[in-house]
């Protein structure tokens, strides 16, 4: 029989925009249905299922959409502050969660989706984050690089995510709504840290942030800085900022380093290049494969998938526990 993944959409702020990448290729999902998931327009989340021949139904409240349709599994891309209450939610209904990073803005906020899955049957019940960083072409040939010893044993990983400012909506000016510079942008440094680092939890984390010179954006972090040692020893550093400039030819400044005993691994500018002691060169990249896909193919096939419920959680803490730690440490 042809298996069939039925698909909610909560929301469109954020990265919900890896799911419609990936609906051409996965003619097993049906799009049932759509809420904006806060009082806001459904009307682009429509507009982009209409577009890939979907008439989802609209609810204007989330869990009657939940206990309506019943889908297999929901993209949570709602009011970041709302991502945990979101993500139980679905939990406890046995629904699958794709999830906009960071999955809760609090440490308890975290910890109640653990329990909440820890409920869960896991052999149907899944939860990810959006790192879609992980399915880039360059961030996977870097990672593939590192899985054939290319580098030797990893010793550091140096990370940079630099984005531009531009004009961000109300729900960046505050902590409450926002969750900080860290969980937001940072997130996807620290998963690079995690995942090229051998995906060994965070022994310690320390973090600064400072919301100065932000150009009256409220709460919002405009620079930070991480650093960290991975329970295998690895260490790592992340640079965060809203500090690229207007004229950049991309939003993103986006590079990793790693570092290990027999060479170094490089993404800068969508290249991956590899030193070691004989040679340096520009390595041919993997082609690009989409998280949600991979996700969708996980949840149909038992496909393995790019990242899973332990890596979520932690990264999650990782993140919180760093914006913490530099809210102590304010300059």
């Amino acid at each position: 029989m042809e298996r069939k993944l039925k698909l909610a959409l909560i929301g469109a702020r954020g990265h919900v925009g890896y799911v419609f990448k990936a609906l051409p290729d996965l003619p097993e999902v049906d799009l049932c249905a759509v809420s904006s998931g806060s009082g806001e327009s459904a009307e682009p989340l429509v507009k982009n299922a209409e577009a890939r021949g979907f008439s989802p139904r609209v609810f204007d409240d989330y869990l009657a959409m939940l206990d309506a349709e019943k889908p297999d599994v929901v993209s949570v891309c709602g009011p970041f502050e709302l991502h945990a209450k979101m993500c139980c939610e679905a939990l406890e209904r046995g629904i699958s969660v794709f999830c906009e990073k960071p999955i809760a803005l609090e440490l308890g906020d975290l910890d109640r989706i653990r329990a909440a899955y820890d409920r869960c049957d896991k052999e149907k019940t899944k939860i990810i984050s959006m790192v879609g960083y992980r399915g880039e072409a360059p961030f996977r040939t870097a990672y593939d690089a590192v899985k054939r010893g290319l580098v030797g044993k990893v010793k550091m990983v140096n990370t940079r995510k630099s984005y531009k400012l531009g004009v961000r909506p109300d729900y960046y000016h505050a902590r409450a709504t926002y969750g900080g510079t860290i969980p937001w942008v940072g997130s996807h440094a620290l998963d690079w840290i995690y995942w090229m680092g051998g995906n060994a939890n965070f022994k310690t984390v320390q973090a600064i942030h400072d919301t100065a010179d932000n150009r009256g954006n409220g709460d919002l972090e405009m620079t930070a800085l991480f650093t960290c040692v991975l329970e295998n020893n690895v260490m790592g550093s992340a640079s965060i900022d809203y500090l690229r400039p207007a004229a950049a030819p991309t939003h993103g400044d986006d590079q990793v380093r790693v570092a290990g005993t027999l060479g170094v691994v490089e993404v800068m500018h969508g290249k991956v290049t590899l030193i070691t002691e004989t040679e340096a060169k520009e390595l041919e990249l993997l082609p690009e494969r989409g998280i949600f896909y991979d996700f969708a193919r996980h949840l149909l096939y038992g496909e393995p998938c790019v990242v899973d419920a332990e890596a979520t959680f932690e990264l999650t803490r990782a993140c919180l526990a760093a914006r913490d730690c530099a809210d102590r440490n304010r300059i």
